[in-house]
């Protein structure tokens, strides 16, 4: 279904254009076959219209389904007509299709691909790929045909077009993602809203899972502005946002390590600090704030070539640090971070869980070390912040378990930089004194007459 603008009495009149449902297949036994049904749903947003809900599948060359996508998809896509700004709303269609390059994937040598066409070219895939216990939309891919007079009225570009964004949806192993709320992706000229989202990849059984795994939305529908300095482990606050008062001590810097099949290749000294804005029981907001004790915490991981897992556990909450490596640059950062704890009893839902796969912190050339002695706050998302202070990491190229030549954080040279900048102010300004007082000096001599 698409929805054409046009204006109107009031503001934007929609036009619907529905497609026909379809079930389709992909007759080449090399390629995976799709199933497809639909039904619909009222669209957020619009009022009065309906958007199709589509299911499909992706099976492999023996029939055995291995990925299952029951969403709703909406598009607001900018172009050019007539040199004027236009705007195309429209849904994934009903009459959408999966497209032989959707895959199953290959061991480590390829991903499972759900790649749906529809229209004159279009086409959404979603790239799956796994770490650790979980598995997410790694990379979503939108390709729409500028040249479809059907949705780009007009358009000054008739040429095809790609957006690629990284995404945040992710499951446990062996459970379906769920999320009833809608989910903004937001690239160039282009707005993709996910909504009614029922996936599971690297299914093994045929069907989807009776565990899942909801995104945040669902679970904590209000959304709470997170300090970057937190200020006490727990308080009660109005429902806009916390209101710490008191600071609190900066952890203690703890060493860990992970060893691979070379040795060792994560060398970390941090303090760490775990800081969640939660709803609830009765509706307010609370943090709750953590501060890891080196001597209680268990560290474990893995590595290999171009990743490497960090994983740090105290109590009942677990952080993992993932590192890659940037080939071309010869350059390691931290890519992303998965956090899960226990929250207090006065929490509405009291499992928290949340990760962001699409950083690029803390970075430095391999064999160098990054050092960091100011306070780093790693944003997860929305709710949850890691702190670390102290801290310095070198990942893969370790010489004898000992930290390389050190690469200074922005943070740190600014802050040198500043006694620097006072420094040469003050004496600048001595300089200046000092000459204003040889000068009056000079003055003065001179108004005297020899007798």
């Amino acid at each position: 279904m698409a929805l054409k603008s046009s204006p109107g009495k009031g503001g934007t009149l929609y036009h619907a254009i529905f497609g026909s449902p379809s079930k389709t297949s992909v007759a080449n036994p090399s390629f995976p076959s799709a199933a497809f049904s639909a039904h619909t749903a009222e669209c957020p947003g619009t009022a009065g219209f309906l958007q199709a809900s589509s299911s499909f599948e992706v099976k492999d060359s023996s029939g055995k389904v291995c990925i299952i996508a029951d969403l709703t998809v909406a598009f607001s896509v900018e172009y050019k007509s007539n040199g004027q700004k236009e705007f195309a709303h429209f849904f994934l269609p009903q009459n959408a299709t999966v497209e032989p390059q959707s895959s199953c994937g290959e061991g480590n040598t390829s991903h499972p691909v759900l790649v749906l066409g529809f229209g004159t070219g279009h086409s959404l895939s979603l790239n799956f790929s796994e770490y650790a216990d979980k598995y997410q939309v790694g990379e979503l891919v939108f390709r729409y045909n500028l040249s479809d007079a059907t949705l780009f009225h007009n358009s000054t570009a008739g040429e095809m077009r790609r957006m690629s964004h990284k995404t945040i949806i992710q499951a446990y192993m062996g459970t379906k993602y769920r999320c009833i709320s809608s989910k903004h992706v937001n690239m160039k000229n282009v707005n993709i809203t996910f909504s009614n989202v029922t996936l599971e990849a690297y299914i093994t059984n045929g069907t989807l899972s009776i565990n899942k795994t909801e995104c945040a939305e669902d679970m904590v529908s209000t959304t709470a502005v997170v300090p970057t300095t937190p200020k006490q482990t727990t308080s009660q606050v109005p429902t806009t946002s916390p209101a710490p008062t008191a600071s609190p001590p900066n952890p203690a810097v703890g060493k860990y390590n992970v060893t691979g099949p070379n040795g060792t290749c994560v060398l970390a000294y941090m303090g760490l600090q775990l800081n969640i804005t939660y709803l609830k029981k009765d509706d307010k907001f609370g943090l709750d704030l953590l501060n890891f004790i080196p001597h209680n915490t268990t560290s474990s991981g893995t590595c290999d070539n171009t990743s490497a897992f960090l994983n740090l556990t105290f109590e009942k909450t677990r952080v993992i640090f993932h590192f890659a490596l940037n080939a071309s640059t010869e350059k390691f950062f931290l890519r992303g971070v998965n956090v899960s704890t226990t929250l207090p009893s006065e929490a509405k839902v009291p499992k928290f869980e949340a990760s962001n796969n699409s950083m690029s912190e803390l970075r430095a050339t391999v064999g160098n070390s990054y050092k960091c002695s100011a306070e780093e706050n790693l944003q997860v998302t929305d709710k949850a912040l890691v702190n670390v202070f102290d801290v310095q990491i070198q990942v893969f190229k370790i010489d004898g378990d000992k930290f390389g030549a050190v690469e200074e954080c922005q943070l740190d040279e600014n802050n040198m930089l500043i006694p620097i900048i006072v420094g040469a102010a003050l004496a600048g300004l001595v300089l200046i004194v000092l000459i204003a007082y040889l000068i009056g000096r000079k003055r003065s001599h001179a108004g005297y007459q020899t007798i």
